[in-house]
């Protein structure tokens, strides 16, 4: 005799997480105490190469992650932005158009006080 499997329990509001890096941006959706429940990217959603760092990426990426997470029931999520990628506010824009209700924004992108040296700037 076969087991029912149990079906995982989501929780209305949870948490969204940005990390917009110069060639991708990543998406994951959590719960309230930061378990994974959804998550997506440029790269999952069909883009290649250089076009994975777009806006236009970003907002795929967020309505697929944001549509998965609104079907599963998440309704309200606080978002979290790390990073300086051109996909941060418009994958803000895409987790609103999912429906989902956007409760706060927070950036985290980390910021060093004087620490490594930097590498040298890009000639082109």
């Amino acid at each position: 005799m076969a087991k029912k499997k149990k079906e995982k329990q989501i929780s209305s509001t949870g948490k969204a997480y940005i990390t917009a890096g110069m060639n991708n941006t990543i998406i994951t959706i959590t719960d309230d105490m930061g378990n994974t429940l959804f998550s997506g990217s440029s790269g999952k959603s069909g883009f290649k190469g250089s076009r994975k760092s777009t806006p236009y990426a970003a907002t795929k990426a967020s309505e697929q992650a944001g549509a998965m997470a609104f079907n599963a029931g998440v309704r309200e999520v606080a978002v979290f932005v790390k990073g300086p990628g051109m996909g941060r506010i418009s994958s803000i824009k895409a987790l609103k158009t999912a429906g989902l209700n956007i409760v706060s924004i927070s950036d985290q992108t980390p910021m060093p006080h004087n620490g490594c040296r930097p590498k040298n700037r890009r000639r082109v």
